[in-house]
């Protein structure tokens, strides 16, 4: 080997070197960065012939080592607990497969049009749900039904009500004068055909009779629905539960005098509503009561449910986005997919912490997160880098003593060039 190939070697010293630094440089740069995966250089010999005449480096990526947990508060920050990688897009609902990438960065925040968005600009993509909030199975390796996660232009559709029930009190010492005092009143509400609230009026009047009461509903634009007469039960086992119902002046109130259940037909669109109304059956405790004491104005639960607005949104460890919605309802609007390379570590890195398959990393297949191996979706949790400061330092050391003893190589041979020169002269 000469002096001048010596020179060569040292020189591929230096650049190897200068390449790993480069590397650890980008790691303690990124050791804060939201899922962020290590870089480092691995060296390769270089032959000339059957002769090892200096070094290479071959930059890799520690993609398949995690980084640590941490919670955030924010409901929207995510962190796969495990392997795979969330799937994101260039833009929203990107046409283009080529436009997806993979990423372990969960720190997404909705954009002005809802659209979940991380820190590098990708979007957050998943399987919408139908109407009901129904999810299919997911299963293979492409992009195509892909949306992106939008938690802004939801409402959910209400449910007409078809059933309330009522329970409450009325003072048995209020009936049996012989002149009888004002009516108790109270307002129902319940759910129209088109998801909007409206109300009924209940009175109940005390009459002459002790024990006896009619009770009379209309609405607000004052139609009556009929009245019926209420005797309650004054003594024995049964004392203060309804006795009977009867259907009394015109109209009467359409009451089942075996159930205590009042049927109404509403006229609040082209197909009338029937509401049941249920005042309780005679001889149970389950509704209304007359015993001594206060008024209790009626309790009622309604079966019907008001169209209701997006108010947040809340993953669970499957993967599903339920939104919650200020009619108290809960239903999927999405369920994210988590990808899987046979080789993560032999991907190709871009901007923004992302990450594209390659023939060898293997292609791209999509699980739902909790089957065939994938991890949880864990929310409010972002990962770390998996970047160890304390090696990288160690390594920074290491690298610029190599690089110094290169260096040395290349001014050795310097000098050994410089003296052959001498024995010429």
């Amino acid at each position: 080997m000469s002096i001048s190939s010596a020179l060569q070697i040292g020189v591929s010293g230096l650049q190897a070197n200068s390449s790993r630094v480069e590397n650890i440089s980008s790691n303690i740069a990124n050791a804060n960065t939201v899922g962020y995966r290590r870089t480092f250089s691995e060296y390769v010999t270089q032959n000339s012939g059957s002769t090892q005449a200096g070094v290479l480096t071959e930059a890799r990526a520690d993609v398949s080592a995690n980084g640590g947990l941490r919670g955030t508060g924010s409901s929207t920050d995510y962190a796969v607990q495990g392997d795979r990688f969330f799937v994101v897009s260039r833009t929203p609902n990107d046409p283009a497969a080529s436009n997806y990438y993979l990423t372990r960065s969960g720190s997404f925040t909705p954009d002005q049009d809802g659209n979940l968005r991380n820190a590098a600009g990708y979007f957050l993509a998943g399987f919408p749900a139908d109407a009901s909030g129904a999810t299919g199975a997911i299963t293979g390796a492409g992009f195509t039904d892909l949306s992106t996660v939008n938690i802004a232009s939801y409402q959910i559709a209400g449910t007409p009500s078809t059933q309330i029930g009522m329970s409450g009190n009325v003072p048995a010492q209020e009936s049996g004068k012989a002149v009888p005092g004002a009516p108790f009143e109270s307002t129902m509400r319940y759910v129209d055909q088109l998801g909007g609230t409206r109300t009924l009026n209940l009175s109940w009047q005390p009459g002459a009779a002790s024990s006896q009461w009619t009770v009379t509903i209309s609405d607000d634009a004052g139609t009556s629905y009929g009245s019926a007469a209420v005797a309650f039960n004054d003594s024995g086992p049964d004392a203060g539960s309804p006795a009977s119902y009867t259907p009394v002046g015109t109209p009467a109130l359409p009451i089942d005098p075996a159930t205590g259940v009042v049927t109404l037909t509403l006229n609040n669109g082209a197909t009338p509503q029937t509401l049941d109304i249920s005042l309780g059956a005679p001889g149970s405790f389950d509704g209304m009561t007359q015993f001594s004491g206060d008024y209790t104005p009626p309790a009622f639960t309604d079966d019907g449910k008001e169209t209701g607005s997006l108010v947040r949104a809340e993953m669970a460890e499957s993967g599903v986005l339920y939104g919650v919605f200020d009619n108290g309802q809960r239903r999927a609007l999405f369920q994210l997919p988590l990808a899987t390379v046979t080789n993560p570590n032999q991907m190709r890195s871009i901007d923004g912490n992302a990450y594209v398959a390659t023939r060898d990393s293997g292609a791209v297949t999509l699980n739902a997160p909790l089957s065939n191996g994938a991890g949880a979706i864990i929310s409010d949790t972002l990962e770390d880098s998996n970047v160890d400061i304390a090696q990288e330092l160690t390594d920074l050391i290491q690298t610029q003593r190599a690089y110094a003893s290169n260096a040395k190589i290349i001014t050795t041979s310097d000098e050994m060039l410089d003296e052959t020169l001498r024995i010429k002269r």
